[in-house]
């Protein structure tokens, strides 16, 4: 699947990203009229609003990890996440706002994959800023007519008795997958498994790390 799974290189090597020095959209154009208005307004200010940012870049696939790796060792916060995923991830520190996030997990019977078709719809408090692929086309067309073949591209070869169900993301409901906890990990604490946990696990085009032997 054209995924753009892996991004093109610059000569310099680092990842390819067309100059943004065209002019500006309609919604570029919305949001910088409403952000100065609402300073002017003294409603924020703009320090405000760069401290908002700097917490949203901050967010990263390690905060899904530790919650995945929680789920993993404490029965009773699995239970919450079943009950009510928005309010336990909460608890934890991780603010989803007034969206619903769902948690689905992976079995050996069943395999969790997570798609937006309407455009990107993530779980950033958790998972960071969505990889462009997640964002593609491809990506948001593909997957709910071809699940399987769109794992296998991604690496992920399942056996046919398992079954692949498909979660929508929309603007106002998220999803996280659990996915399984890999075998030979028994007694280890929770940092040592939520190193384990990759962001494409959390959503269904990846499986966790193997636990390493010694």
């Amino acid at each position: 699947m054209p995924h753009d799974h892996h991004e093109h290189l610059s000569p310099s090597g680092h990842p390819f990203r067309a100059d943004n020095d065209g002019p500006l959209t309609y919604w570029q154009a919305m949001e910088i009229a409403v952000r100065e208005l609402l300073i002017e307004k003294g409603v924020t200010t703009a320090a405000e609003i760069m401290r908002q940012i700097d917490t949203m870049d901050a967010r990263t696939p390690s905060n899904g990890a530790k919650v995945v790796a929680r789920v993993w060792t404490d029965p009773e916060f699995r239970a919450a996440m079943q009950t009510d995923a928005s309010q336990a991830t909460r608890e934890m520190g991780y603010d989803i706002g007034p969206m619903k996030l769902i948690a689905v997990e992976n079995t050996d019977a069943l395999h969790n994959v997570v798609v937006c078709t309407l455009c990107s719809c993530y779980p950033r408090n958790l998972l960071g800023l969505p990889p462009d692929w997640y964002k593609s086309r491809a990506y948001r067309s593909r997957t709910v007519r071809e699940p399987r073949r769109v794992l296998t591209e991604f690496g992920v070869n399942l056996p046919e008795d398992v079954e692949v169900r498909v979660h929508d993301s929309t603007a106002d409901m998220r999803y996280i997958v659990i996915p399984a906890r890999p075998a030979g990990t028994d007694g280890w604490n929770v940092d040592a498994l939520a190193a384990l946990v990759t962001r494409d696990s959390m959503i269904g085009t990846g499986l966790p790390k193997a636990a390493e032997c010694d």
